[in-house]
């Protein structure tokens, strides 16, 4: 029976996702490259092998549109013949990417794989790929009249709902960055980081972050208009709970078990289930919730079953209603700290969080790990991977 593996997996430093941030300067083509080019060099296979690319990105649009994993991998030397496509599933594009991936290895279209990520978001802002948009379209605004909203404001109705207070958000903000502090200082992402001349560790990390400095900063959506809609959100979310603009690529290398001793190389996770959901659109980051609970019924594994899991932190009150629905301890949650510390490149964040809990994985012995990641429109893909 055919199985789905991780041979390698590698990103970037993230970078400050603003023109003066570390990696503004290098184009998001090139930025995708250094992480497919970081693959052939670590495994050494011939890259004529690639059966395809299959890359992710939010923003397609300027220097990201017309199918960049293609440009990419160009861009990275692969032959001509080595195909490429660029899969948008919003935040956790790079996690579809990986699913759709291993999900081609397990049904025998392909044998070897590359998967990436990239966005960069000081060069393409957020939401250039839909300025000028003035509607929906008349049959989506008849489903919904009143209109969603912008993901801050879905973050601080997800806060009002499960009653997450302001301090509970900054206290597990600052837990976020002292752990990716943590974990940098003990040397913990050195295997997944490659090092670029304009950056050699993940820019977006604050190790003196405190619960007192992030109280002091005001909340970063509050309006007029919403405050009148919504008059139960309390105002909670700023940009120190929240994930900051970021730049940074990820690549992983799939195959079979069989294949990769054809190769010579040695798999160190195995691709176990996958599932995607859907949840409401106006809570938008909630499908977390029913995806984890759907990857684990396919799987025929519990809860208990798991040692860690990666929540993507898009936002601290996502993870922390997961939390609380699913039950899930915290302590095993992002241990190397998460996107509000690690910064959130869009597009990459899937495959960096699936880099990192690779190697998490494997530094602690642990067997089974859990990712999952909130998507714009109500959406999420949850992934449950076990090592070898």
């Amino acid at each position: 029976m055919r199985d789905a593996v991780v041979v390698e997996a590698v990103r970037t430093p993230v970078g400050k996702g603003k023109p003066s941030g570390a990696l503004h300067d290098i184009h998001p083509i090139d930025l995708m490259a250094e992480s497919l080019s970081a693959l052939i060099e670590r495994t050494g296979i011939d890259p004529t092998v690639i059966d395809d690319v299959v890359g992710g990105c939010v923003t397609q649009a300027s220097e990201q549109g017309q199918n960049i994993t293609r440009a990419a991998l160009l861009a990275a030397g692969f032959p001509e013949a080595v195909p490429g496509t660029t899969v948008d599933r919003q935040c956790g594009s790079s996690q579809q990417a990986v699913h759709f991936a291993a999900q081609g290895i397990l049904a025998g279209a392909y044998d070897v794989v590359a998967v990436a990520g990239v966005e960069s978001m000081s060069r393409v802002p957020m939401g250039t790929n839909v300025v000028g948009r003035q509607s929906m379209g008349e049959r989506f605004e008849a489903r919904y009249p009143d209109g969603l909203v912008p993901q801050g404001i879905s973050a601080e109705l997800i806060a009002a709902r499960w009653q997450l207070p302001r301090a509970r958000l900054d206290e597990f903000s600052a837990s976020s960055h002292h752990k990716a502090a943590a974990a940098a200082d003990d040397g913990l992402f050195a295997k997944e980081l490659l090092t670029l001349p304009q950056l050699g560790v993940d820019e977006t990390v604050r190790p003196g972050t405190s619960v007192e400095t992030l109280s002091t900063l005001l909340p970063s959506f509050h309006s007029d208009e919403y405050a009148r809609r919504f008059p139960q959100i309390d105002w909670s979310i700023t940009a120190g709970n929240s994930s900051p603009l970021s730049d940074g690529s990820a690549a992983l290398l799939l195959t079979t078990s069989e294949k990769a001793a054809e190769l010579g190389l040695t798999p160190r996770a195995r691709l176990h289930s996958f599932a995607v959901a859907g949840d409401d659109p106006l809570y938008m980051l909630t499908a977390i919730i029913p995806a984890t609970r759907k990857v684990l019924e396919r799987s025929g594994l519990s809860l208990s079953d798991i040692d860690l899991f990666e929540v993507n932190e898009a936002f601290a009150p996502v993870v922390l209603a997961w939390a609380h629905e699913t039950g899930a301890d915290l302590d095993r949650v992002n241990v190397h700290g998460g996107a509000i510390a690690l910064g959130h490149s869009l597009g990459a964040s899937g495959a960096r969080i699936m880099t990192t809990l690779v190697h998490a994985l494997e530094q602690r012995g642990a067997r089974y790990g859990l990712q999952t990641m909130c998507e714009a429109g109500g959406l999420a893909n949850a992934t449950i991977i076990e090592r070898i």
